[in-house]
């Protein structure tokens, strides 16, 4: 029999399994220890060197490459794919789909749309105002293929095929936005729409922070109404669950983690769908231990690809989404086929 050890307060409670606990811990030592790999390594691997630095003990030359240059980046990379996994998470909960994620259903798509018309049209513009126009887009598409697919309410086969032609419309016109603007922009937008966080600052770190501070918890507040969604509308219905308005919430808050990643990292694909699968493999089906494993697993997979990419190719980069890409394609095949199987 499994022992479950209960998180509750007056406002929300959920249950974890003592096999899950050990899991999250497993995850979270992982993770500090790639980034605690990530800061070291550079042209040559010196831990005691960054281990000094994060002690305060560190010279000026130290600090400026690992501070300022290395963590923000790292930083970065940790949220965003904790981000992405989440919102990945909460889309194929609330549709019901394993294949379901922000990039295959359109909503990376619509945060990358207004990004880059953004960046095209207004090159001088603060980069501070990006994460609100990236969600304000992807909302937009959310609710066009929201819209598209309600007949008496939502069906998430017709969600997740009305989000496939959306993604491939949005993809069609970010491409006709880089092609209709300066050369200069259009290398950048490129280099941004392959998934980079070259070049991550503070300031993009304090930007992206609220969105995560205000949107991660919502995703986990929730974690009891996203479990009765699994039970079937009927069932759902039938215990009092207000179904709809639940699932807009959910769409909402996956929609706001998906496009204020987007916006500071660029279109980095298939985090949200790899991420959640992987923690249903690892802890089960119960949402109380697929979330907070699937953020671990996500902010995992984005900065581990990210190490690669910088160290692997020196002196050139490889942008992180380059990486997710190559590794989540093949993924995403291997679980169509099962499914039509």
């Amino acid at each position: 029999m499994k022992k479950m050890i209960t998180i509750q307060t007056s406002n929300f409670s959920f249950l974890l399994s003592s096999k899950t606990m050990i899991v999250l811990i497993n995850l979270l030592i992982i993770q500090i220890i790639l980034f605690w790999l990530s800061l070291s390594l550079g042209k040559t691997f010196d831990p005691l060197t960054s281990l000094k630095v994060l002690l305060g003990q560190g010279s000026m030359k130290d600090n400026l490459s690992i501070i300022h240059l290395r963590m923000p980046r790292v930083i970065i990379a940790c949220l965003i794919g904790s981000a992405l996994a989440v919102s990945g998470a909460i889309l194929q909960g609330m549709i019901k789909n394993s294949l379901a994620s922000p990039n295959v259903i359109g909503i990376s798509g619509g945060a990358s749309v207004a990004a880059i018309s953004y960046i095209t049209l207004f090159p001088a513009a603060s980069i501070q105002f990006l994460p609100i126009v990236a969600f304000v887009g992807a909302l937009i598409n959310g609710m066009i293929i929201y819209f598209l697919a309600w007949k008496g309410g939502i069906s998430p086969i017709r969600l997740v095929l009305i989000g496939i032609g959306m993604s491939a419309v949005s993809t069609a016109m970010t491409t006709m936005m880089i092609v209709m603007g300066p050369p200069h922009i259009a290398s950048k937008s490129m280099t941004w729409l392959t998934g980079s966080i070259y070049g991550a600052s503070w300031t993009q770190v304090y930007i992206y922070l609220p969105w995560i501070i205000v949107f991660l918890p919502a995703a986990f507040l929730l974690l009891r109404s996203l479990n009765v969604t699994q039970l079937g509308d009927d069932i759902a219905i039938g215990v009092g669950s207000p179904l709809q308005k639940q699932r807009i919430i959910f769409f909402i808050i996956a929609v706001a983690l998906a496009g204020s990643a987007v916006a500071i990292g660029g279109t980095i694909a298939f985090v949200g769908l790899m991420a959640p699968h992987i923690a249903r493999k690892l802890v089960g089906p119960g949402f109380g231990g697929v979330l907070p494993t699937s953020a671990l697993i996500g902010s995992i997979i984005v900065m581990l690809s990210d190490l690669i990419g910088r160290t692997a190719f020196q002196p050139i980069s490889i942008p992180v989404g380059v990486f997710t890409s190559a590794i989540g394609a093949p993924f995403f095949i291997y679980l169509l086929l099962k499914k039509t199987r």
